[in-house]
């Protein structure tokens, strides 16, 4: 396995890590090729289409006269989409090259998302967001392992490289929707549409094409990458944050009910406390305490403040939505690391496994919450969000030893850490090697 792995289990322990070869050549994180930049920014905007949607949800159902069931559904269809087609991005960029594969995704994205602003009613735009889900699914997955494979620094700085594209694109996708979305509901599609052309246009120039990997991903290979423990508990785990997450993303914007520039504020603040969080905070706090202790710790942390959302006054909910992104971006982190890492699987099959789950709870998340208020009342989908949050923290406390990679394979050689000569090898047998401009 690569050297990602090291890094979440050697400190996961309780204590400080005494060597984490993940990080070992991190560095110069501005210091990118072009290929990376290009790839970064389309990244931002994918992003960007996650949260866009979330100060306009209101003025959506107002305007083609839908409840709020009918439109948390925007984000269900994106995701269930975006969950399959998890299945399908390893198959699909082992044949046609991780190129072609980004521009394929970024093609649909800009089809779907400029469809979905001439949709004329509720039903329309659903089916819409799940064209825009498998484009992003395409674009995404493959995103990430090109920004492993090229990125200066090591593997580590492609993590926070990527994790700070997911920030900023959930700190600017509410802002746009805010801004274009307080003249019509239906700008902010058409925004992200023309962004994402924009995107295609520099992944087109900037990323040279890679070359193929010598074996062919199948279909079945992100389930059977699963059946690794470390792996499958970092899936499980995640999809129980991932409910609670998406609780707060998707069904917050009813109970806060404020308008589209307010709103936009208040997840603009979110996302970038989320992406300072991902980036800054959570490497330092991994350091000092280790992985696996801090991702359980932030876990808890994040159920007591989703309760507090759910029972506080109006301004109460309003810090506690924002207060949410700092342990958000923390578990980001590290989740993505245990997905890229706890495992001997090539890097996009593992990351096509694990979310593979996980997105099935950002698609439950937004359907069941409105449901769950209708059965009860306000205060309940947040009581339901803060249990999945602490049980996925129990998952990373029962499961540990799953998660903590074996003391032996921390040991260097020679000065030089087993992980760095592992991570090359991995890299070759990922055929994610990128030839910038």
């Amino acid at each position: 396995m690569h050297s990602s792995a090291t890094n979440t289990g050697a400190g996961s322990t309780g204590g400080p890590a005494e060597a984490d070869p993940f990080d070992a050549g991190a560095g110069g994180l501005l210091r990118q090729p072009k290929a990376v930049w290009a790839t970064a920014g389309a990244s931002v905007v994918a992003f960007m289409g996650i949260g866009l949607v979330d100060p306009i949800l209101p003025s959506i159902a107002k305007g083609l006269d839908a409840t709020a069931g009918q439109v948390s559904l925007l984000f269900t269809s994106y995701f269930l989409i975006t969950a399959v087609a998890m299945l399908v991005t390893g198959f699909v960029s082992s044949r046609i090259g991780g190129k072609k594969t980004l521009l394929v995704g970024l093609a649909l994205v800009v089809v779907f998302a400029g469809l979905a602003g001439t949709s004329g009613s509720v039903s329309e735009l659903v089916g819409f967001r799940a064209g825009w889900g498998l484009g992003n699914a395409l674009f995404v997955s493959t995103a990430l392992a090109v920004i492993v494979g090229a990125a200066a620094g090591g593997s580590a700085a492609a993590i926070l490289l990527y994790e700070s594209a997911l920030g900023l694109g959930m700190a600017c996708g509410p802002l746009l929707g805010a801004l274009l979305g307080n003249a019509s509901w239906r700008y902010p599609f058409f925004g992200t549409a023309f962004l994402m052309a924009v995107g295609f246009l520099c992944v087109t120039v900037f990323l040279k094409e890679q070359p193929k990997p010598a074996q062919k991903t199948s279909l079945l290979d992100p389930i059977k990458a699963l059946s690794h423990g470390g792996l499958a508990s970092a899936a499980i785990s995640s999809f129980f944050y991932n409910y609670t997450f998406f609780t707060v993303l998707a069904f917050t914007p009813f109970v806060l009910d404020m308008t589209p520039y307010r709103s936009g504020a208040v997840f603009f603040a979110w996302g970038l406390l989320l992406a300072v969080s991902s980036v800054l905070v959570a490497p330092r706090l991994q350091r000092r305490f280790g992985s696996l202790t801090v991702l359980g710790g932030s876990l808890v942390l994040l159920a007591v403040d989703v309760l507090a959302l759910g029972y506080g006054s109006h301004n109460v909910a309003v810090v506690c939505t924002i207060l949410s992104g700092a342990f958000i971006g923390v578990n980001n982190t590290v989740y993505t690391e245990l997905a890229l890492g706890v495992s001997d699987a090539p890097r996009p099959v593992a990351s096509a496994g694990y979310n593979f789950v996980r997105w099935f709870a950002a698609a439950a998340a937004p359907y069941f919450a409105p449901k769950i208020e209708g059965w009860s009342d306000i205060h309940m989908p947040f009581v339901v969000a803060a249990v999945t949050a602490v049980l996925g923290a129990v998952v990373v406390v029962v499961r540990r030893k799953s998660l903590t990679l074996p003391h032996s394979r921390l040991r260097s050689t020679g000065g030089t850490p087993i992980a760095e000569e592992l991570e090359t090898a991995h890299a070759t047998e990922d055929s994610v090697a990128v030839f910038a401009s």
